[in-house]
């Protein structure tokens, strides 16, 4: 019983700190013309400002997910949600530009060592048969900071704009100090130490041919939901004159959807296998993104947008579930190089969408890219003989 409990405290914390990871990620958007303002940028380069942060992550989880696999993982947790909350707040003492640039690189840099070992952990402390329940749980913690980070970096920056920096960076302090006493020690299997080991801890990903199909399924998934995400707001505005808050509404019924569907999932999954859940959940995700343009009312959109979010929360703890299975011993790494994907997959299906936006004067062709997206991720994971690989996570108690 006192093992339960305990079990129960790390999934209430990981899905925390998986929320605040997420909401400091959503957390400028609104401050945008407030800070584009107050230093002076032009509209072109305010961007950067979360672009900065994306920047850090991707680049930096590269090194981080083979680092972390030779080390104790609650130490590398500990040292990555400090830096996290320190540079949080810092952002919100930014005196221009660049000095906000830097510190929102250095807490993307921070979320690249703490997010990848929420994921690595999960299967090293949890049972195999409770692995897919706590995926969906600290994913869930993702899903619900998608829909309220808007809102909550909105309503703290109503007094003062540097007040949500200081809220997120504070709270994640103190989640620091209770991951120190929640967590247990988390060693690797070996000590095998040195520079040249985070170069070949991806050596196992790249010979195997279900790492590169599973990894590519997985970046067209993301470039397809990145493109039709990136501009949703943009084509209610146009189709049915919103305003910036009637369009923020909205995208708060996306992440609500998120929020069941990443709930929902471990039960779907069991229910109906992952390689049935897989085809079926895309497939009509699919049917729905080339469909949403063509919607004509607002409320038909907040539904049709809940629904394709609550079946891509199903899918994409069952994603990641496929990732670590994939080879135990490396789990930091193969999180880490996901994270990495997702943010490469995000710029470029955001940049793609924008030209299709604008060269084809509409949402439909934005439609139809995400569809074969999609589609291209379906057949690749198929292909990769992933959905068919039995999942041992029994062998993973490092």
């Amino acid at each position: 019983m006192k093992k339960v409990r305990k079990l129960r405290k790390i999934t209430v914390l990981f899905f925390l700190i998986m929320f605040v990871i997420g909401t400091d990620t959503f957390l400028i958007s609104p401050l945008i013309p407030t800070l584009q303002s107050m230093f002076s940028v032009p509209t072109e380069m305010a961007g950067w400002m979360i672009g900065a942060y994306t920047l850090g992550s991707a680049v930096f989880a590269l090194i981080a997910g083979p680092l972390s696999d030779g080390w104790d993982r609650k130490k590398v947790l500990l040292s990555g949600l400090t830096c996290f909350a320190v540079s949080t707040c810092l952002c919100g003492f930014a005196v221009d530009f660049w000095t906000m640039i830097l510190f929102r690189f250095l807490a993307g840099v921070s979320a690249a060592f703490t997010a990848p070992q929420v994921w690595a952990a999960i299967p090293t402390l949890f049972p195999p048969a409770k692995i897919s329940k706590v995926l969906g749980i600290a994913y869930a913690g993702l899903a619900v900071s998608q829909a309220l980070g808007v809102p909550i970096g909105s309503i703290l920056a109503a007094n003062r704009w540097s007040l949500p920096f200081w809220v997120i960076g504070t709270f994640s302090l103190l989640l620091a100090v209770l991951a120190f006493f929640a967590v247990p020690s988390m060693k690797p299997h070996n000590q095998q130490g040195g520079k040249w080991s985070i170069f070949t801890r991806y050596v196992p990903l790249l010979t195997s041919g279900i790492a590169r199909g599973t990894f590519l399924a997985y970046f067209f998934v993301h470039v397809g939901c990145s493109a039709a995400f990136a501009f949703l707001g943009k084509w209610m505005t146009d189709r049915f004159a919103l305003s910036v808050d009637e369009a923020g509404y909205v995208i708060i019924f996306l992440g609500l959807g998120n929020l069941l569907g990443s709930l929902c999932s471990p039960y779907v999954i069991k229910a109906l296998r992952p390689f049935q859940t897989m085809t079926a959940g895309m497939i009509i995700v699919i049917a729905a993104y080339i469909t949403l343009p063509h919607v004509s009312e607002v409320n038909m959109v907040k539904g049709a947008t809940f629904f394709i979010f609550a079946i891509l929360g199903i899918l994409f703890p069952l994603m990641v579930g496929l990732l670590n299975s994939i080879n135990p011993t490396i789990r930091g790494t193969i999180s880490s190089l996901a994270t990495s994907t997702m943010n490469a997959a995000t710029t470029i299906g955001a940049w793609t969408a924008g030209m299709l936006y604008a060269v084809f004067n509409g949402y439909s062709a934005v439609g139809i890219f995400t569809g074969i997206c999609l589609a291209c991720s379906l057949l690749v994971f198929l292909a990769s003989g992933v959905l068919s690989t039995p999942t041992d996570e029994a062998k993973d108690h490092d």
